[in-house]
């Protein structure tokens, strides 16, 4: 079993949804952004998915493409993201840590390379945007060989004939796209959202997450409600980006934890 394994597995038994914050490594520097990291486990994050930043993120809002951004402005490498993992685990060795972004600085840095990078950092999955299931033998079966998860991304467009496809070679959890478009747009409702969870759960055995269109604690217990738990991205990047001190910033992550914590 890997980290998110055992961490589903450990919610579940205490009757618990999961609450999974993402940050840009990097943003708006390195010491701010480790310091996040590192306190994110005590304002109840259960999974921390540390984006790695890159110059054309087409899946992304205008927030997140400006964490990117400032990352990027400030030095943020991949292999200063895998760092950040090696440190946080110095501290932590049970929080699971998922990267997410894109394949170029992967493929850049060369799979065998970066998958040993990664173990090695304490990385427990993956999550690569613009990698379809038709392009698994590039990343995600070596990844899984290695014993790293692979996650993948559904969506509402995912249809009856696409999703059996999507679902294998998946592992750790599926991660429902609430809406269609960038990250930031629009709001996920609830009413939207379980219907679609129940689809996929009826397919896999895998817990299913709901991100995207979620900022405020009633949402997070919303979302989380009708799911295995929800993620938060822009919203926390927004805080970090308005330049907000590290205790105001995990203040806020940990409203949002509450409220996903009490579905």
């Amino acid at each position: 079993m890997t980290r998110i394994d055992r961490q589903f597995a450990r919610l579940k038994a205490e009757g618990r949804k999961a609450f999974v914050a993402y940050i840009m490594a990097g943003d708006p520097h390195p010491a701010t952004s480790m310091a996040v990291m590192k306190g994110l486990p005590a304002a109840g994050v259960d999974i921390i998915e540390l984006g790695m930043p890159f110059t054309d993120p087409m899946a992304d809002g205008p927030t997140i493409q400006l964490a990117g951004q400032r990352a990027l402005e400030g030095g943020q490498t991949l292999a200063r993201t895998l760092a950040m993992a090696a440190e946080f685990r110095k501290v932590d060795q049970i929080t699971p840590i998922v990267m997410m972004g894109y394949y170029n600085p992967i493929y850049s840095r060369g799979v065998d390379r970066f998958l040993q990078e990664a173990l090695a950092a304490g990385v427990d999955g993956l999550i690569v945007v613009d990698l379809p299931p038709e392009e698994d033998d590039e990343l995600c079966l070596p990844a899984q060989a290695a014993g790293l998860n692979f996650i993948r991304l559904a969506t509402p467009t995912t249809d009856e004939k696409r999703l059996p496809r999507v679902l294998t070679n998946t592992s750790g959890f599926v991660y429902y796209v609430s809406i269609t478009g960038i990250t930031g747009a629009g709001a996920a409702a609830a009413g939207d959202v379980g219907p679609e969870v129940a689809r996929i759960k009826a397919a896999t055995d895998l817990p299913v997450v709901v991100g995207f269109g979620i900022s405020t604690p009633d949402a997070a217990a919303a979302i989380a409600g009708v799911a295995d738990g929800c993620v938060v991205g822009s919203a926390i990047v927004r805080e970090i980006g308005a330049g907000k001190p590290v205790q105001d910033v995990l203040a806020f992550v940990a409203r949002l934890a509450a409220g996903a914590h009490s579905a």
